[in-house]
């Protein structure tokens, strides 16, 4: 792909937008613009772009003028949306007719609808990895001790059963011990599911995080972060199973620090 001249962010939670902007002005992009929400986006995100609109969860036709305004042909979806906000959402009249055109209302149906929204001005949605081809995760062992054979066992279970959900699309993430599925991930999203199962371990527990069969890779890409090591450290867990070539280790390096440090393994198949 040719690198695009200008770059549109729609920039939920955490570094992962930061870090997306950062890459792409390495890679060439001359103008960086983000779509910021309210209660979601890091306001350290200005400093790394060179225009920002902050606007509310919902404002579907706020987020499509502000494209066409700046004259954005290549957007990425970067960072999630707490999965509350989208329940909390007070959709704008455009996104209110997208949502009652839907007949599922999860992740995957709402962004891939926003995607056709964003053709239809003339916006073509990226791949979420464009740019951050460097932070995927690459197969075996990435932090932490070597697996035992049990933790293996778990591992293949948490991937079996993780797939699975994912198929169905529920969730993407299972934590797992001793033969037993412990935590399933619906709609609460990775941290909660970490949190609910950790407890119910006590500790050692197994983290499986995988793509979906079909995955879109513009959007709901499995993502690793500092904030889902803390997490974990929390939480006990002993192992993060993660998939290869299809999840974003953001800031690697400082992932690493802290898996090790922590004394959790993180594994990519």
């Amino acid at each position: 792909m040719q690198t695009p001249r200008t770059l549109g962010i729609i920039a939920g939670n955490g570094v992962y937008p930061r870090l997306l902007a950062d890459s792409a002005r390495k890679a060439g992009v001359k103008k960086i613009v983000a779509a910021a929400f309210t209660g979601e986006t890091d306001p350290a995100l200005a400093e790394h772009v060179g225009l920002i609109e902050w606007m509310r969860v919902g404002q579907l036709n706020r987020l499509l003028k502000f494209f066409r305004a700046q004259d954005i042909h290549h957007a990425m979806m970067a960072g999630q949306i707490a999965p509350k906000n989208l329940f909390d959402l007070r959709p704008d009249a455009k996104a209110l007719l997208l949502l009652a055109k839907l007949k599922q209302r999860n992740a995957e149906s709402i962004f891939a609808a926003i995607a056709d929204e964003l053709a239809k001005i003339d916006v073509d949605l990226l791949p979420a990895t464009t740019f951050l081809e460097d932070s995927l995760a690459p197969a075996g062992l990435i932090a932490g001790p070597k697996l035992s054979r049990r933790e293996e066992q778990d591992v293949d279970l948490g991937w079996k059963i993780a797939k699975e959900i994912a198929r169905l699309d529920i969730g993407q993430t299972v934590i797992v011990k001793g033969g037993t599925i412990l935590a399933v991930e619906a709609f609460e999203g990775t941290n909660e599911t970490i949190k609910r199962g950790g407890a119910l371990a006590r500790k050692d527990a197994v983290m499986v995080k995988v793509a979906k069969p079909n995955q879109d890779m513009r959007f709901d890409v499995p993502a690793i972060g500092l904030e889902t090591i803390r997490v974990a450290t929390e939480a006990k867990l002993r192992i993060i199973g993660i998939e290869a070539a299809k999840t974003l280790l953001l800031e690697r390096n400082a992932i690493v620090d802290l898996a090790n440090h922590s004394n959790i393994s993180i594994v990519a198949r």
